[in-house]
C-alpha cells in the first residue's frame, strides 16, 4: 500500500518508517484508519503527491497533514473554513489535553 519510493513514499530507515515526532506517528496512524473507513487510499495518495510536489521545501509529515485534510474535504465534504476552525480549537486546548 505505501510507496516506497517517489514523492508519496515516507522516510525510512532501514526499512522502518521514521517519525521525527509523536504527532507524525499519530497522524499516520489516524490516516490508516481514514483510508479504511472514509476516504481511498489512492485518493489519499494523489493529494499527497500534489503536496509533496507544490512545495518540496514543506517537510513530508505536513505535506501528508495537508494531504488528510483535503481528502476529507473531499470525501466528507467539508469545507476548508470547518477545518480550519476545528483545528484552531484543537490547538487552543491546554497542553496534555492532545490525547
Amino acid at each position: 500500500m505505501l510507496d516506497v519510493d517517489g514523492p508519496a513514499a515516507p522516510p525510512r530507515s532501514n526499512g522502518e518508517l521514521v517519525f521525527a515526532a509523536p504527532w507524525q506517528r499519530r497522524l499516520f496512524g489516524v490516516t490508516m484508519v481514514l483510508t479504511q473507513r472514509v476516504f481511498d487510499y489512492e485518493d489519499f495518495r494523489k493529494h499527497l503527491i500534489t503536496r509533496v510536489r507544490e512545495n518540496p521545501e514543506r517537510g513530508y509529515w505536513e505535506s501528508w497533514a495537508l494531504a488528510v485534510e483535503d481528502a476529507l474535504a473531499e470525501a466528507c465534504a467539508l469545507d476548508r473554513g470547518t477545518l480550519d476552525e476545528r483545528e484552531r480549537l484543537y490547538l487552543a486546548r491546554p497542553h496534555g489535553h492532545d490525547h
